[in-house]
């Protein structure tokens, strides 16, 4: 009984883990790459 109950409590644990850890935690945001002069509209297929 003690051994499901310590099995059932490691689950949930690295269930609410997983949870925390894919939707919480604010990371920073990539710093905007700089856009090239002249880039333009090129390689976008336009007509």
């Amino acid at each position: 009984m003690v051994w499901l109950l310590l099995e059932a409590l490691v689950a949930l644990s690295l269930a609410v883990f997983i949870v925390w850890f894919t939707m919480g935690g604010k990371r920073k945001n990539p710093p905007p790459r700089p856009e090239e002069p002249g880039d333009g509209d090129r390689g976008q297929g336009g007509d």
